[in-house]
């Protein structure tokens, strides 16, 4: 949602997508064209506004490649007790990036502690340029 709705996430893939493979489960792209119509309506944006920012939605799933959870599903319990209290409906996150050994991007603290390196938006840089 970030990387449609502002402009530091998508630059930032932008940028690193030449040589950074950047992964997500195949729902998130779902999500987001679900619920990005919504939040946009909420901020009073116009029907042009919302088809742009669907338009950048699907350029990004064009870069991000998508990752079918049935491939880590095996992982579904170790990652829903790592998330245990929190929100362990996130639970294909933290498997795909057990499974493929990386860290999550993320602003949301649920991931945090949950055994899983994680980076923010204003320190993910240092990351990438590694």
């Amino acid at each position: 949602m970030r990387a449609v709705l502002g402009t530091r996430v998508v630059a930032l893939i932008r940028d690193y997508a030449p040589t950074v493979d950047f992964l997500t489960v195949d729902e998130a792209f779902e999500d987001v064209s679900t619920y990005l119509p919504q939040v946009l309506a909420k901020r009073g944006s116009e029907a042009a506004e919302t088809q742009a920012a669907l338009a950048k939605l699907r350029i990004l799933q064009q870069i991000v490649q998508t990752i079918p959870t049935e491939l880590f599903e095996e992982l579904e319990p170790l990652a829903r007790d790592r998330l245990k209290g929190r929100d362990e409906e996130d639970w294909p996150y933290v498997a795909l990036a057990l499974i493929v050994g990386c860290p999550i991007w993320t602003e949301d603290t649920d991931f945090f502690g949950c055994g899983v390196a994680t980076w923010t938006t204003d320190r993910i840089d240092i990351y990438l340029r590694d």
